[in-house]
């Protein structure tokens, strides 16, 4: 397989470049400006309920749209040229909330849909061009450097924005709000000037013999290979098993990342101690994700897999006991150290699971339903936290989701599923091979 290392670096610095907008906008800045801007003219409960309810949606159009993109995208090979689309989307959406004005929450929900969609979207189609970049040997290194790249580049620009809202002055802005729109400009154009090098160095697969001439067409074909999709997806047993165990262990990582800053203000540890322990998991990911990344490629992603989600374990232990803001940074610092790891494992692995032309198809499933399986985690951390009173028990709850992942990926043989695909692949090109043939003899 010929490696291009300009294109490799460019999927690389994607990460950097998007990372901003998950650091900045998502965790940090963007809640507290829609309950204190955007929503000033509603009360906080409603106001909560409505940024709730649009992320909901915001993920809703992401999974109903990106599986069909995605076959989109492999059958004419062009997987870069949407994730500029999305890219692009997401960019000009963030732009926008430097323009929300107070009581404007209905724009501001709307920007925040259109945002999320560009900016998972567009990791649909970066997700999927891992396998062609990159040999099998290398996918667990590379992805490892794209998930901490992500981690230092997203923390840098967050420790400035901290300081565009904390210290306006040292900028030029005359107030916090200032200083707030500010960082929506910085996150915009960080997104928009990094991603520079994946436009310009995007590979291209040859476009598929099935690639229709319309755009009606394009759909046609593309529903068709979804319902494909479904229907051969019990060749892959091994596939099937992996998408099991990350509905949990996702499930449980997403439910900490959502609810670690409401846990952590229900026991009484301040804004400032969460946004720094935020920063400090965004420095200490970088090193680790890096470090563990090549233990994976040299004893396996499973293995390594499997011993981040066992820290998790410990993780949530040490979070029913916590009770100073100390406490925080350490557990903060533990994420750190196998959030990163976890992904990019779970998304090197399910790259050597999949047909190699189909990447962006069954990237695509992976995400509609990873995204609907997410509803669970902060279902149970809410449900188990109201009965009992007690957030504690909510975030022990969340022990489930990570020991029956563990139970799932232990199940999983990599090198069989890698065998079946490379099967199915041979397969497929003789029946093209066959059908090319026929079609001569026809002439």
């Amino acid at each position: 397989m010929y490696v291009n290392k300009k294109a490799i670096k460019a999927w690389i610095m994607y990460d950097w470049a998007n990372s901003a907008y998950a650091t900045t906008v998502l965790a940090a800045v963007l809640p507290v400006f829609y309950a204190s801007v955007a929503a000033a003219t509603l009360d906080t409960d409603t106001a909560a309920s409505y940024l709730a309810y649009t992320h909901s949606i915001g993920m809703l159009c992401v999974a109903l749209l990106t599986p069909l993109l995605g076959t989109l995208a492999d059958l004419s090979g062009r997987k870069g040229d949407f994730l500029r689309i999305f890219a692009i989307i997401g960019v000009l959406a963030t732009l926008g909330f430097s323009a929300i004005g107070e009581g404007d929450w209905l724009l501001a929900s709307a920007l925040l849909v259109i945002s999320t969609i560009g900016f998972a979207g567009g990791n649909t189609f970066y997700d999927a061009m891992l396998p062609d970049l990159v040999p099998v040997e290398r996918r667990d290194m590379i992805s490892s450097k794209g998930y901490a790249y992500g981690y230092i580049g997203g923390g840098l620009l967050f420790a400035v924005n901290m300081l565009m809202i904390q210290q306006p002055g040292w900028f030029g802005m005359s107030s916090t709000l200032a200083g707030t729109r500010l960082a929506f400009i910085s996150v915009s154009l960080w997104w928009f000037l990094f991603s520079i090098p994946i436009f310009r160095h995007a590979p291209r697969r040859p476009a598929s013999p099935d690639l229709p001439g319309t755009w009606k067409g394009y759909v046609a074909v593309g529903v068709r290979r979804l319902r494909q999709t479904f229907r051969q997806m019990r060749r892959f047993p091994q596939l099937i098993r992996m998408l099991v165990a990350f509905w949990f262990f996702n499930d449980g990582i997403n439910t900490i990342i959502l609810m670690a800053t409401i846990y952590g203000t229900s026991i009484g540890i301040g804004t400032a101690d969460l946004m720094l322990a935020l920063l400090l998991t965004q420095f200490i990911g970088f090193p680790c994700t890096l470090l563990l990344g090549a233990w994976a490629q040299r004893w396996g992603a499973k293995r390594v897999l499997i011993f981040s989600l066992s820290v998790y374990i410990c993780i949530v232990i040490l979070g029913y006991f916590m009770t100073q803001a100390i406490h925080f940074y350490m557990l903060a610092g533990l994420v750190g150290v196998v959030q990163g790891v976890s992904q990019s494992t779970a998304r090197s692995m399910f790259s050597n699971l999949m047909p190699a032309g189909r990447t962006g198809e069954y990237f695509g499933f992976v995400n509609i339903t990873g995204k609907f399986s997410s509803i669970f985690g902060p279902f149970v951390f809410g449900y188990v936290g109201q009965i009992t009173g007690s957030t504690r028990w909510g975030i022990l709850s969340l022990i489930f989701f990570f020991v029956a992942g563990i139970a799932v990926l232990l199940t999983v043989n990599v090198q069989k599923g890698m065998q079946d695909v490379t099967f199915a692949d041979e397969e497929e090109g003789r029946k093209r091979s066959v059908g090319t043939l026929l079609g001569k003899v026809q002439m």
